[in-house]
């Protein structure tokens, strides 16, 4: 579980980014959006970490630990 955490984090932002890059090109915009939805992308995925790692304690205090 520790090795995927990062690859959330990064994908967020790399979602986020992306799209508001695109968003950008195609409204000749600065990259307002690109900051914006990458913020966003970030906030997603410490929000998705979080909700995972409050899963998996969880699962830890009802002594299931998938073994």
């Amino acid at each position: 579980m520790a090795m995927e955490l990062p690859f959330i984090i990064i994908g967020g932002v790399l979602i986020g980014g992306g799209s508001g890059y695109l968003v950008d090109r195609w409204l000749h915009s600065s990259p307002a959006f690109t900051l914006i939805l990458g913020l966003i992308g970030f906030a997603g995925g410490v929000w998705e970490i979080l909700k995972l790692l409050s899963r998996e304690e969880k699962k830890e205090e009802n002594g299931d630990n998938g073994r």
